[in-house]
């Protein structure tokens, strides 16, 4: 079987857009004709988060919480903590050696990054860098397929450059150059409108009690131009009618939008289907995470067995690239 390797960065608990974005669509994978690796990505962590590491480990679990809870299955899927295999850095030590600064400060993301968390936080090798260590992650495992959305695909892009490169220069056709397992999931918008974050302080968390989700949903923006109860609206520009689409039947999404244009259903009913119908969604799997919880060690035994799994694998590659490179 073709294999598919992703990641996830251990900064909190997971929220609505971590679950559309990314954790379903591991689970959708792992359930068809793929050999699925998905690891914590706890070096990444560092980029951004170094003065607060010793946070990752209570974050990690945190998270496995999460994974486990929705349906990722360590019976399909070998999951595995980065740090715990030193060749993740030895690879990225190596790769680091044979590529360009020029094509990583071409990055979109590292622009971004900057701008957004400021040169202080940002201004370090490590985030720079970063697309490498990435790199090292994917072909570290020969996987065949990364699973990303279009905004992602330049990375991936850098990756393969990466990979061309390394076995130009060596003569060696030892690295795979991994291809893009497109992704279509919906932004899910923050309780502030904007793209749910975070660091912006505007997530609905997989961890949130019912009370919690509906204290954030009651407070989030609409229509601003809805003043008033028998105003009409724009479903188009609301978020709480983002998330119904998502949330909600499809007769009653087609309800709503109606309602919501000739103003025969308010702001406040419209949030309150959404509570019920989220909350309703979202409470088998809370159940599971409470179970979950109380499973700690058996999490530790499942990232112990992966990351056993994990190891056999790279030292593999990791045999072959010290051929390739000291001969």
């Amino acid at each position: 079987m073709d294999r598919v390797l992703s990641g996830m960065r251990p900064t909190g608990n997971l929220h609505l857009g971590n679950l559309y974005g990314a954790l379903n669509n591991w689970i959708k994978l792992q359930n068809e004709d793929y050999e699925t690796f998905y690891f914590v990505a706890d070096l990444h962590a560092l980029t951004t988060d170094f003065t607060h590491s010793t946070h990752l480990r209570e974050e990690t679990m945190n998270m496995a919480i999460d994974w486990f809870s929705f349906g990722l299955n360590p019976e399909k899927s070998t999951i595995f903590i980065q740090s715990k295999i030193k060749e993740h850095a030895e690879l990225f030590t190596i790769l680091s050696m044979i590529t360009p600064i020029s094509w990583l400060e071409r990055n979109p993301s590292y622009k971004d990054g900057v701008s957004q968390i400021g040169e202080k936080t940002a201004g370090n090798l490590g985030f720079l860098g970063y697309p490498v260590l990435m790199t090292a992650d994917i072909v570290m495992y020969k996987a065949r397929y990364v699973p990303v959305g279009a905004d992602q695909l330049p990375h991936l892009e850098l990756a393969r450059e990466i990979v061309r490169r390394f076995n130009y220069l060596t003569k060696k056709d030892v690295l795979l150059e991994p291809q893009a397992l497109l992704s279509t999931a919906p932004k899910i918008l923050g309780i502030d409108g904007r793209k749910m974050s975070k660091s912006y302080g505007n997530a609905i968390y997989l961890s949130d009690s019912e009370e919690e989700t509906r204290e954030k949903i009651k407070v989030m923006f609409t229509d601003p131009q809805r003043l008033r109860r028998n105003d009409p609206g724009r479903p188009s520009i609301c978020g709480v009618f983002y998330l119904h689409q998502i949330f909600s039947g499809k007769q009653e999404v087609r309800e709503i939008e109606e309602g919501c244009r000739n103003a025969s259903i308010g702001c406040v009913d419209c949030k309150n289907i959404l509570i019920k119908n989220i909350n309703e969604k979202l409470r088998p799997y809370r159940e599971k995470r409470e179970i979950w919880k109380k499973r700690k060690e058996d999490i530790l035994s499942i990232f112990e067995e992966g990351t056993k799994k994990a190891h056999r694998e790279s030292e593999k590659t990791m045999e072959e690239v010290r051929e390739a490179v000291f001969g």
